[in-house]
């Protein structure tokens, strides 16, 4: 489908790429991962056509479209919403209008060709959609969270989050054969991050994507690409078989180049020793030409991430905050009202919710950053906050240094301590002399995350604080989080962090608030268990008013159901375990194919005619069974359906 053939590019001075070679077959959905600034979105940009190679080829299929998603930039105006991604279909607009032409000219001479052309173009026009248009439309926009009245608005009333939304939507509409994301879960929130998910791992055509969400490239990608050292390095499966392959292949890595620097440690000792001897000269010349033959292995460096604690929290009383009859708005405009909420010690809550609900509106008040309207906050016996908003980069002096931000937020006797703290967050050296004004979205959340370590809090309130994280980063961070012994109440629209950090889940809709023991997965199958009306079916259960026992026909409908998804999972895990093994088996039988093609294009080979069949066949025999192999794997990358 498409293909990178010694592929070089370089920026600012610096080789970004080295002569790369890449192969993308129609269907794969590729992750690509590597640290900031390795290449990513220059990679991405140079298969959609926005950027040029400085030397190499990219070879792409014929007919091949390609719709490309950049992190942000993109404005659209001068349509409503829905008339501007009821546009991305302009050929089947195009037909539209053409059908509508053809039946006036038909009524009006009733000539041959228009009704032939007519019945050809109806025909195409109904194969791909086109009587469905709006419905896709629809489909689309209400999964990435557009509230059906804000359809006929003009797209300059949305903010740049939702117009990155606007253009999602416009590119999925199109179904390009191959799929360019750039951080395409940046704006989303959950629901619409479930949404996009479930809608990637079912595109029939190639995805290639940069994100910073695990849980996502876990569920939609099928394989891992790493840009490294002017490189990129394959590994099959999802980020966390990745992540296992990528830690086992640099340890292998580790043991040869410690291997090699022990050889040329002996043969530079070697030549040292002897240089100088007359009756050596020959060896030491052997020995020189040795060396320069080495190929030197070349180890990823070890990723700097960021490593903290959290100070011991102070102890606080078994309720650490609580909030009565609470309501909200703005205007005429109601966030929610009746709000309940209790906040035990040591709890962990995540407030889920579509963009827009009042999460954090209600982190707000949790915080007694802003008063209810209506309502009682009660804070607990000697409690201590620390509150992480989500704008809290921003709300730092850009014309401060690093230092200067953090030394005038640290109380007395942690000033001696700020350094530690800046290098615990990645500043160090002339890192800490930077001007806030020109430190990246990531390095701004880092030094405001830092500014958390300078008091010890009992209970920490923090709105999307993995905002701008790279991934490792946010691994440390769920890290610190968990061994953290105070109570913590957060927003996030990562998944995976709020799959191993919460255990509650509070949901944030329809101007009330729902609790769900568990973590999100929990909070989902407590939904699914619920029906459609599960959020108010639920309420109705929280306030005391039990629902009436279901009929016994819909609890054995919900047994079969529950069944028929653990037959799935199971299913699931088993095509999981197949799919290892063939990739355990096509990596063993390549390589022993690599190692004959190796000996086949040795010369004294063909001199031995009885050597040469043996090779021969085997190679012949090998390509077949690679074959088979790579025709099951790709039967397996969709599971069958139960």
């Amino acid at each position: 489908m498409l293909q990178l053939k010694n592929i070089i590019k370089d920026f600012g001075g610096r080789r970004i790429f080295a002569e790369v070679n890449w192969h993308l077959r129609p269907g794969d959905r590729v992750g690509l991962c590597g640290e900031n600034g390795a290449g990513k979105t220059t990679l991405l940009r140079m298969l959609a056509g926005q950027v040029q190679a400085d030397g190499g080829d990219i070879q792409s299929a014929k007919g091949t479209t390609f719709g490309y998603l950049p992190q942000d930039g993109l404005e659209h105006r001068g349509r409503s919403l829905f008339d501007e991604v009821h546009a991305a279909l302009s050929d089947l607009l195009a037909m539209e209008a053409e059908i509508g032409r053809l039946e006036i000219a038909i009524a009006e001479r009733h000539a041959a060709e228009d009704l032939d052309r007519y019945a050809v173009l109806q025909e195409v026009f109904r194969q791909r959609g086109g009587y469905s248009m709006e419905t896709e439309v629809a489909k689309v926009l209400r999964g990435l969270g557009f509230a059906e009245e804000d359809w006929r608005k003009p797209c300059e009333q949305f903010s740049g989050g939702w117009q990155m939304r606007i253009a999602l939507a416009r590119l999925l509409l199109q179904r390009p054969n191959l799929l360019l994301l750039d951080e395409p879960t940046n704006h989303l929130d959950l629901p619409a991050r479930d949404w996009l998910e479930a809608y990637l791992a079912s595109y029939p055509y190639a995805v290639v994507l940069v994100s910073h969400d695990r849980f996502f490239l876990d569920q939609v990608v099928t394989r891992i690409a790493e840009v490294w050292n002017g490189q990129l390095s394959e590994y099959p499966g999802n980020y966390s078989r990745y992540l296992e392959e990528r830690e086992r292949r640099v340890g292998a890595l580790l043991e040869a180049k410690s291997r090699q620097d022990e050889e040329i440690a002996r043969i530079e000792a070697f030549v040292s020793r002897f240089r100088y001897q007359a009756n050596k000269a020959a060896l030491v010349q052997s020995r020189i030409k040795q060396l320069e033959k080495i190929e030197r292995i070349q180890v990823p460096p070890a990723r700097r991430r960021i490593a903290f604690r959290f100070p011991p929290p102070p102890k606080g009383g078994r309720l650490a905050l609580e909030l009565k009859g609470v309501a909200q708005g703005y205007g005429q405009r109601t966030i929610f009202s009746g709000v309940d909420l209790s906040v035990e010690k040591g709890e962990r809550i995540a407030l889920v919710g579509a963009n827009g609900a009042g999460k954090s509106t209600l982190m707000r008040i949790l915080a007694g950053q802003e008063p209810p309207r209506e309502g009682v906050r009660s804070e607990g016996h000697n409690l201590h906050l620390a509150y992480f908003a989500q704008d809290q980069a921003h709300v730092l002096d850009p014309g401060r240094t690093v230092l200067e931000e953090i030394t005038a937020a640290a109380p007395f006797d942690m000033v001696p301590r700020v350094r530690d703290i800046l290098g615990s967050f990645l500043f160090s050296g002339d890192d800490v002399q930077k001007k806030v004004a020109v430190l990246s979205g990531g390095e701004r959340n880092r030094l405001a995350l830092a500014n958390l370590l300078l008091r010890p809090a009992n209970l920490l309130l923090l709105d999307e604080p993995t905002n701008h994280l790279d991934l490792q980063s946010k691994e440390v961070l769920l890290a610190s989080l968990k061994s953290y012994d105070g109570t913590l109440i957060f927003v996030s629209h990562d998944r995976y962090f709020v799959d191993a950090l919460a255990t509650r889940i509070i949901d944030v809709a329809d101007e009330r608030i729902a609790s769900f023991p568990g973590n999100y997965e929990d909070f989902l199958r407590a939904k699914t268990a619920a029906g459609e009306n599960g959020h108010s079916a639920l309420r109705v259960e929280m306030q005391g008013d039990a629902p009436a026992a279901p009929p016994l026909a819909d609890k054995e409908e919900r047994r079969r159901e529950h069944e028929e998804r653990k037959e799935a999972q199971r299913q699931e895990k088993r095509r999981q375990k197949e799919l290892a093994e063939i990739e355990q088996q096509i990596e063993a039988q390549e390589t022993e194919l690599a190692q004959i093609e190796q000996q086949m294009a040795d010369p004294t080979l063909y001199q031995d005619a009885e050597r040469w069949r043996e090779v021969s066949a085997r190679h012949g025999q090998l390509q077949a069974v690679v074959a088979k192999l790579y025709e099951r794997w790709e039967a397996l990358q969709v599971p069958e359906p139960a």
